[in-house]
């Protein structure tokens, strides 16, 4: 039966763009807090609810997703002085909680505990520093999903808060100096109310804060008031004496590095590395000699040490040449090197000396991802986890001089992970690139062709999507689904060429490339159009809405979730702008072209019959603005020839997915899967 979706009014609004006629029915919705923008949400949700509530099964999928997301969670430690601090949670907690111990064996306490902060769950720990004395936390603090945080310094010993209360930080974090007297973030000027969730981020600026002052005394440190798409990240070397800056242009990954000396305050900041000519993330330093992980010169990246004196090229010293895999990441610690290398999508890990030299390959559990290894330079132990998608994270030691892992925390599972196979396939897309993915189900599963199967996305910002533990996955496998996932262009796989290849203009490469997994998993025999459903967030949700659009026939049921859906004004709200060197800019009339080819909102045709659509967002997301979301579901609901549903699920003081609650996420997976299972036929 069609569904009578709550009125929505297609007004008459054209705008001229680049001598091109574009309506734009729905731009009333960019108004979230009118009145009747709110009235049409609850509409839409009470829709979606009463619908849901008629679908078979969804309190059973509701309570099974419950009694598997009931592990253990342990978060990778980190040693400050002779202090251990961890996140952990006990399995159902809407929010993880900080623990710290004088030892690996001694008695934990609980530093900070943030359900204690909201009654629904939704004040979440965003951000956390250390001091390296282990005696003071710095925290910050987000509300309702929102980006915006708010920083808090507490005493470890007593448990208490300080007076300390900064505001308005946003993609920032903390770097204490080396006295433990104070620290380093980034925040923009205060918004009204009124702009808070919607207005352009622009104008980031570097401050000091000192223990025990109000904010309006903290020193500011650097601005650029000539280039407002600046932001600014610092950290303290080990040695107390140089705030590293790292200043970026939106998304962009190329980045320029400038230093202050500490030792000398009244030194001006020095443009190290000004250019923005390629990635360089700083790993450490000895004295004047920096070491940068860098696509300076290697598309996969590479190792180098810059001498601060004398910084022109031609002067670095290679210390760990490019490799035929993609270096994802490198540490200093224990004067080795340990990098972390994208092996076809798979995490291993390699330990150079202080001179680059090759020493030995860590001993990972599995093919899967590792997270950790941070530390100092003057440590000797780290820590890392080590999941793939049927193994949750486990905590392991690692002895950096002796190259020896030890496990040390493994949660108890509720399942057995031996009845799950997972295997690595590559697709041929349209232009004949191979592309990987990964697929797992149960080993006695009957591969005919009518498998429902799941088929998750990304392609975008140099991202790479790792093989990890998520429960809603382990659920749908259980049901007896399959569960793929493709690493498409425009993520960072394989370096800086395989993201090129999926970005700007290039970015029909990876709509191209989901279709083609979706065509191959047709083709092999697991699948079939009405058992296929597809699903991602973010840059994610574009893709989806993107492929349904141009192959609506292809597939049973399309998830976009917090989607970035309108390709024309999504530059216009919150940190949008910074996504231009991703997407391109749609002020430019050559980008504006391909920008338009590939809008999910603006190529939704009238008569159309479109799969069953469950469209989600959150109402407080001020990452992408939920408009987008709203704007697409009421043209979808008005183009839909079909009798297949078309629902936008609007989640309430949630945001764009960071520090949900517990109780939240299985609500909403819930429903995705009820919905899904309900309409694959």
């Amino acid at each position: 039966m069609k569904l009578s979706y709550p009125p929505a009014h297609r007004s008459n609004f054209v705008e001229t763009l680049h001598e091109v006629e574009i309506p734009d029915p729905y731009r009333w919705m960019e108004d979230i807090d009118s009145a009747e923008v709110r009235s049409w949400v609850e509409a839409q949700n009470q829709l979606t609810q009463d619908y849901l509530a008629t679908l078979p099964h969804r309190d059973q999928i509701k309570n099974r997703m419950t009694e598997l997301w009931n592990y253990e969670k342990f978060g990778v430690p980190s040693k400050h002085a002779a202090r251990y601090f961890y996140s952990y949670n006990d399995g159902l907690a809407n929010q993880d909680r900080l623990y710290w111990q004088e030892s690996l064996e001694s008695q934990p306490f609980c530093l900070l505990d943030p359900n204690k902060l909201s009654e629904d769950g939704t004040v979440a720990l965003s951000g956390e520093a250390v001091s390296h004395n282990g005696c003071y936390l710095a925290y910050g603090l987000s509300e309702a999903g929102s980006d915006w945080q708010e920083w808090y310094v507490r005493e470890v010993d007593s448990g208490k808060d300080l007076t300390d209360h900064i505001r308005w930080v946003k993609f920032s974090g903390a770097s204490w100096d080396k006295d433990d007297q104070g620290f380093y973030y980034s925040r923009y000027a205060q918004p009204s109310e009124e702009e808070r969730l919607s207005k352009a981020n622009y104008d980031q600026k570097l401050y000091y804060h000192r223990l025990g002052t109000n904010q309006e005394e903290d020193l500011l440190v650097y601005e650029r008031p000539d280039h407002k798409e600046w932001g600014f990240y610092g950290h303290v070397t080990e040695d107390g004496r140089y705030l590293v800056i790292t200043v970026s242009v939106g998304t962009q990954d190329e980045v320029a590095i400038f230093y202050k000396d500490l030792f000398n305050p009244n030194n001006e900041v020095v443009e190290l590395l000004p250019d923005f000519d390629s990635e360089y993330q700083f790993i450490g330093n000895e004295s004047t000699i920096f070491y940068f992980m860098t696509t300076k010169a290697a598309p996969k990246r590479r190792v180098v040490a810059v001498d601060i004196n004398k910084p022109a090229e031609e002067a670095w010293k290679e210390v760990i040449p490019e490799s035929e895999h993609t270096l994802e990441s490198a540490t200093l610690v224990g004067d080795r090197f340990i990098s972390t290398y994208l092996v076809d999508a798979v995490h291993a890990v390699k330990l150079f000396d202080m001179q680059g030299n090759y020493l030995a390959e860590v001993n990972l559990p599995g093919l899967g991802t590792v997270v950790g290894f941070e530390g100092e330079k003057s440590q000797t132990e780290t820590f890392f986890n080590y999941t793939d998608i049927t193994t949750p994270p486990c905590v392991y030691r690692f002895d950096v001089l002796g190259n020896e892992v030890t496990l040390l925390k493994q949660p108890a599972l509720k399942f057995d992970p031996d009845m799950y196979t997972t295997k690595q396939v590559f697709v041929t897309s349209k232009d004949g690139t191979q592309v990987p993915m990964f697929l797992s189900y149960k080993k006695d599963l009957e591969i005919n062709g009518d498998a429902p199967t799941y088929l998750f996305g990304y392609g975008g910002f140099n991202i790479s999507i790792p093989v990890m533990f998520k429960v809603p996955n382990l659920l749908w496998m259980e049901l007896g689904g399959v569960y793929a996932q493709v690493q498409l262009r425009g993520g960072g796989e394989y370096g800086e060429a395989w993201h090129q290849a999926g970005m700007k203009a290039n970015k029909q490469n990876v709509f191209d490339d989901f279709i083609a997994a979706a065509e191959w998993l047709i083709q092999e025999g697991y699948t079939n159009t009405k058992k296929l459903a597809i699903g991602g967030r973010s840059n994610g949700g574009l893709l989806i809405g993107a492929v349904m659009t141009q192959r609506p026939d292809l597939f049973g049921v399309c998830m976009p979730t917090v989607g970035v859906l309108d390709m024309l004004r999504f530059h216009k709200f919150t940190i949008g702008w910074a996504w231009v060197s991703d997407y391109g800019s749609p002020d430019d009339p050559e980008d504006f072209k391909y920008l338009l080819a590939y809008s999910p909102y603006h190529n939704i045709k009238p008569g159309t019959s479109y799969p069953p659509t469950m469209i989600t967002t959150g109402d407080h997301d001020d990452r992408v603005f939920p408009a987008h979301s709203y704007k697409f579901a009421a043209g979808l609901q008005a183009a839909q020839a079909g009798s297949a549903p078309v629902l936008i699920r609007i989640d309430t003081r949630a945001g764009h997915g960071v520090g949900k609650p517990t109780a939240k996420l299985i609500e909403e997976f819930a429903d995705l899967w009820a919905f899904t299972l309900a309409h694959l036929k």
